[in-house]
């Protein structure tokens, strides 16, 4: 009761002192945050940013950096991409649901190309470079790829085909841990500066205060001391998923138990909290994307079979897709089956994760004997592999719709890797938010005086997930919230 009872928002009345004081108060200095404390600072806003860590950045700036953008964008029209916002949004409906937001989804389509354009003019750089094969990431510091199995089955019969993971350039990349993302927000925080925007860092938010129904300050912690913070017009909430927040996992997205967090551990829900103590609606708290731990320069080139010897999903489509199939619906069981040749040209390819590279399990000469020493059902695997090479053959996957140019017969000797357990997870769920950062009481009214942008929203997404979502829905959303806080 006592964790409870110290979210629960406080009256103004009982503040006997401001400590800090601004017009815009934002929580969170990631990429939402940020984001929110441009627009609020060029609305003529006093803008002060509250960052739980010692630093900016968040989980943002340790991102691969994909910015999920198109319809069009300059980039797009200069690689030679054809895109246009309702393809876009043919897209994105039918990849980030079921229950997706449409209005939200068609705002954001609609907007791509101006966000594209607005992080040009704060810094943000992109090489005029298309990066064409498979991987989570690009390698190198070229501006686009397919980060979303827009060119795979079943989206590219839904959808024409178009790249729409931007990715701000940098060289001397290093996956998790200074990646694309730190120089997406190297930029925007040089840029909020300039703006006069203050952050006050080591605060740890509480809980929220309020005048009556509408919401005018938090409470924090720095350093274990507790201060109270006025926001004059508005509180933008940006602190991430609830991703480490154990008890949230285990009530809202069980199936991550036991997954370690693909977030960072700042991530503890505690905005949502906050939020739903003042009765806040919440959205697709059970949505989650799963990151699967395999190189898909080599899972293109075999199988992936499930604990029963057979293939459940298109091996060419977004590594993040695979996660949830082989998480979600697979009971987290996954082997990769692929030939000796096919596994050294694989391992000879770039790849932005080669310690995804794992020696195989078993190695057998006939898929029988594979089968054998695997410990599956017999007969289940050898169905499976004599089916999928009759259709390779002539260059076909009926059953699946790998592209073509992925399709070849499975030869001797054969190999299995063993990627069973090999998957971690964030959460996409959280407030439920107006297309101007408005967060939602369960009424379907706005809670006045209160804005969230980010992982701690449901976004774009509500089940499905495509790389470069949530860095582009935290900017695009940050930004109205920085907008709508600054007007009160």
């Amino acid at each position: 009761m006592a964790e409870a009872s110290s979210i629960r928002p406080q009256s103004s009345a009982n503040i006997e002192q401001w400590h800090f004081e601004a017009d815009v108060v934002v929580a969170g200095y990631g990429i939402a945050g940020v984001s929110a404390s441009i627009e609020a600072a060029r609305a003529g806003a006093d803008v002060l940013v509250l960052e739980r860590t010692s630093g900016w950045g968040g989980a943002a700036a340790l991102a691969g950096g994909f910015i999920y953008l198109g319809g069009g964008t300059p980039l797009q029209q200069a690689l030679g991409f054809e895109d246009s916002p309702a393809n876009m949004k043919s897209f994105m409906m039918a990849a980030l649901g079921p229950g997706a937001d449409e209005e939200k989804i068609t705002d954001y389509c609609e907007g791509s190309v101006e966000h594209y354009n607005w992080l040009v003019d704060n810094g943000v750089p992109f090489k005029e470079s298309f990066y064409g094969q498979p991987g989570w990431e690009t390698p190198f510091d070229d501006g686009l790829m397919y980060s979303g199995g827009e060119n795979s089955a079943p989206f590219n019969t839904i959808a024409t085909p178009a790249p729409r993971g931007h990715v701000p350039q940098m060289s001397g990349k290093r996956t998790g841990e200074k990646g694309g993302g730190f120089m997406l927000m190297k930029p925007l925080i040089e840029t909020a500066e300039s703006l006069g925007v203050r952050a006050e860092y080591d605060m740890r938010v509480q809980r929220l205060v309020v005048d009556g129904e509408r919401v005018v300050g938090i409470i924090a912690k720095q350093y274990g001391k507790e201060v109270a913070v006025r926001a004059r017009t508005g509180v933008v909430l940006a602190t991430g998923s609830f991703a480490y927040n154990e008890a949230m996992i285990q009530s809202y997205a069980p199936r991550l138990i036991g997954r370690p967090g693909a977030a960072i551990e700042e991530h503890d829900g505690k905005s949502i909290q906050m939020a739903q103590a003042l009765g806040a609606d919440l959205a697709h708290m059970d949505a989650t994307e799963v990151a699967f731990f395999g190189d898909p320069q080599l899972m293109i080139r075999g199988i992936l079979v499930n604990g029963r010897g057979q293939r459940y999903v298109n091996e060419d489509t977004y590594p993040g897709r695979i996660g949830q199939e082989t998480l979600l619906r697979n009971e987290n069981q996954a082997y990769l089956i692929i030939d000796e040749a096919s596994y050294e040209e694989g391992c000879a390819a770039d790849s932005s994760t080669p310690f995804f590279r794992f020696q195989p399990k078993w190695v057998a000469e006939t898929v029988e004997e594979l089968e054998s020493d695997m410990g599956l059902p017999e007969g289940t695997l050898q169905s499976t592999v004599e089916v999928y090479n009759r259709h390779a053959a002539r260059g076909e996957d009926p059953v699946l719709g790998k592209k073509k140019e992925w399709v070849k017969p499975i030869g001797s000797p054969v190999a299995a890797l063993d990627l069973r357990n090999f998957t971690a997870g964030f959460t996409l769920g959280g407030l439920r938010t107006s297309i101007n950062s408005e967060v939602m009481h369960v009424s379907g009214e706005p809670i006045p005086g209160l804005f969230a942008a980010g992982r701690c929203t449901a976004g774009v997404c509500a089940g499905g997930y495509a790389s470069g979502t949530s860095l582009g829905d935290g900017s695009f959303y940050g930004r109205r919230a920085g907008v709508s806080a600054a007007k009160g």
